[in-house]
C-alpha cells in the first residue's frame, strides 16, 4: 500500500466526505471521527462526516461525533473531490450514500474486513488488522501525521470495541502496540472502558434477559440462537441499541460453537447477527449477501423469521462446527 498516495490525495482535496457503515459501531465511528480529527489537526481542513443510520447513544462521548451529519442533512447532488469509506466492507453498506460515493472525483476505501473486494479508486485494506482503527494507526504513522489526544481517543475506541476489549482472536501483538502508543498520548483506558461497557440502560438489560430466556439450542448445544420479533421490541420499548452484545452473550456459553440472533424487520425480512468460536461465519453470511469477520458476521435474509432461521440452520449444518 502506497501511503504517500493517500497523503497526497487528502492533502490536495478541497472538499472531503467521510462515510461510516449502516448501523454504526465503535470501529466505524471511532475511525471516522479519528480520521476527521487527524485531517483537521494536520491540514487545518474540515471534512463532512456522514452516518447513514442512527448513532448509538453509548458512543456520544467520541470526539467530533456531534459533527456527524445524517443523510437528510447532506446535499446528495454535491460532487466531492474525495469520498472516504471507513470500515465499510461492501459498498451497499453505505445505503443511499452510495450516490455521493459514485459522484466523487476520487474515492478511498479504508478497511480491515477480509470480504472487502476493493471497490474504491484507492484501497487500503489490511485483513490482518484487528480493526479499521488499527489500519488508520498504521496509515498515520507511515504518512508521518501527528496524532493528538482527540484522534487517539477515537482510534482507541475503534480498536477496543472491535476486539471486544482485547478478548477476540483478532487481538495480536501489533494491536497492543498500537493501543500502547495511544495510551502514551494520553488515552485513559479505564474511562473509555466504562463509557462503552458499563453504560447499559435498564431497558437493554431486561430486554436482553428476555431474549436469552427464549434461546434455543441444537446439536448438543453447539448451536445457540434466539429470535427477536417486533412485538418483543415493542413490549420493552427497545431500540436497535438494545441488540448490541446480545449475540456475544449466547456465544459465551461454554458449549456454544455458533451463535446467532435473528431479528424480524419491518420490511418482512430478517436481520442476522452471527458469532462463532471456531467456524467461519463470514462464509455462511456471504451465502446470503452479507459478510464481515471470520468469527463475527452478519447478513439480511429476505424471508420471514421462521423461514430465514431454517435457511441459516441448513447452511450451518453443511459445515463442520
Amino acid at each position: 500500500m502506497d501511503y504517500s498516495i493517500l497523503n497526497d490525495i487528502i492533502k490536495s482535496s478541497k472538499n472531503i466526505l467521510i462515510i461510516s457503515h449502516v448501523n454504526p459501531d465503535g470501529d466505524t465511528l471511532g475511525s471516522m471521527c479519528g480520521l476527521y480529527s487527524a485531517i483537521l489537526d494536520n491540514f487545518k481542513k474540515k471534512c463532512d462526516i456522514l452516518a447513514v443510520s442512527k448513532i448509538p447513544s453509548v458512543y456520544e462521548f467520541i470526539p467530533y461525533v456531534n459533527n456527524i451529519k445524517s443523510l437528510e442533512e447532506i446535499d446528495k447532488s454535491r460532487e466531492y473531490d474525495l469520498v472516504i469509506n471507513v470500515d465499510v466492507a461492501a459498498i451497499d453498506r453505505i445505503c443511499d450514500a452510495k450516490i455521493l460515493f459514485e459522484k466523487a472525483k476520487k474515492t478511498i476505501n479504508i478497511d480491515h474486513h477480509k470480504t472487502n473486494n476493493g471497490y474504491a479508486d484507492f484501497n487500503f485494506i489490511n485483513p490482518e488488522a484487528s480493526s479499521t482503527g488499527e489500519v488508520l494507526c498504521d496509515c498515520f504513522e507511515k504518512m508521518g501525521w501527528k496524532i493528538n489526544l482527540d484522534t487517539a481517543n477515537c482510534l482507541y475506541t475503534a480498536i477496543l470495541t472491535d476486539t471486544g476489549s482485547f478478548r477476540f482472536d483478532n487481538t495480536k501483538p501489533q494491536t497492543f502496540e498500537k493501543a500502547s502508543k495511544l495510551v502514551e498520548i494520553g488515552v485513559k483506558p479505564a474511562d473509555i472502558y466504562k463509557r462503552v461497557y458499563e453504560s447499559d440502560s435498564k431497558t437493554l438489560v431486561m430486554f436482553q434477559a428476555h431474549c436469552i430466556s427464549k434461546a434455543k439450542f441444537l446439536c448438543d448445544d453447539k448451536i445457540a440462537y434466539t429470535v427477536v420479533y417486533r412485538k418483543d421490541m415493542e413490549k420493552f420499548s427497545a431500540n436497535d441499541e438494545c441488540m448490541e452484545g446480545l449475540t456475544e452473550k449466547l456465544r459465551a456459553i461454554v458449549t456454544t460453537r455458533v451463535a446467532f440472533v435473528a431479528k424480524e424487520m419491518k420490511s418482512g425480512g430478517t436481520k442476522i447477527s452471527m458469532r462463532s468460536k471456531f467456524a467461519d461465519v463470514a462464509e455462511i453470511c456471504e451465502v446470503f449477501g452479507g459478510g464481515g469477520h471470520k468469527f463475527a458476521s452478519g447478513c439480511t435474509i429476505k424471508a420471514p423469521v421462521e423461514e430465514a432461521v431454517k435457511k441459516l440452520l441448513d447452511e450451518i449444518e453443511k459445515r463442520e462446527i
